[in-house]
């Protein structure tokens, strides 16, 4: 069976200080810039093996100049997709099934709504890195080792019903009725380990990256493939016009 391919999408808006997420992301099989977030991934040490993107945000253009053409792909403006859908297609149209998000923060409303309605599509990315959080696709299981009292925020999204249960929270999960449009806020930690357990339906859960400072992150269960959705012909990348 081949095994699960990663991608890391340096995307434009705020993103995190290397130094505050070091060891939650490591390089992945596949690294995609678009647009500016070719800066995030430059600060973090990475090359990217793809550019893509209108590249409105990325102030010097001769930037470009360092990278080979053939790995650039450069849009009109004016175009259908966000340069952050771009990058998803083109991850998965070179076989990455694991997909993590970096940047995305800050700046205009819509568009941090606009990222945040990928994870309600069938097939969404798994992680997403902003300035200070993490943001993680739940559709099985979570563990997590962090500090105790630390902040833990759930949202329902996609298509449901959804049902969760936890282990660790000081307002636990289980019996609780979900619809589209409500939320758990500001739960905390009341030890070291937690589990959350989806049976279905899929969940965001939201974590300051403080918290893995001293923590770490545990197993994902089975997010990556079939849970995060199957791919059809809407993830087909739009061709690059020449």
């Amino acid at each position: 069976m081949e095994p699960n391919k990663s991608a890391i999408l340096f995307i434009g808006g705020e993103g995190p200080r290397s130094e505050l997420c070091k060891g939650l992301i490591k390089k992945g099989d596949l690294i995609i810039a678009a647009d500016s977030g070719l800066l995030k991934a430059e600060d973090f040490g990475f090359k990217p093996d793809w550019i893509i993107g209108d590249m409105d945000s990325l102030e010097d253009l001769s930037r470009l100049s360092t990278y080979p053409k053939d790995i650039i792909l450069q849009y009109p403006v004016d175009k259908d997709y966000t340069d952050t859908e771009l990058a998803l297609h083109l991850a998965w149209e070179k076989g990455c099934t694991d997909i993590t998000m970096v940047g995305g923060g800050g700046g205009r409303t819509d568009h941090l709504l606009a990222i945040t309605a990928l994870f309600d599509r069938p097939r969404a990315p798994q992680r997403w890195f902003t300035e200070t959080e993490m943001i993680l696709a739940i559709e099985n299981q979570l563990h997590l080792s962090v500090p105790k009292d630390t902040l833990f925020s759930l949202f329902p999204v996609g298509d449901g019903p959804w049902q969760v249960e936890s282990t660790g929270l000081r307002w636990p999960l289980s019996g609780l009725q979900w619809r589209r449009g409500f939320f758990g806020l500001s739960n905390r930690t009341t030890q070291s380990f937690c589990e959350i357990r989806v049976y279905s339906g899929r969940f965001l859960a939201i974590l300051p990256l403080e918290a893995f400072r001293t923590g770490k992150l545990g197993s994902f269960g089975s997010l990556q493939g079939k849970n995060c959705g199957e791919p059809d012909k809407s993830d087909n990348l739009p061709e690059a016009p020449n």
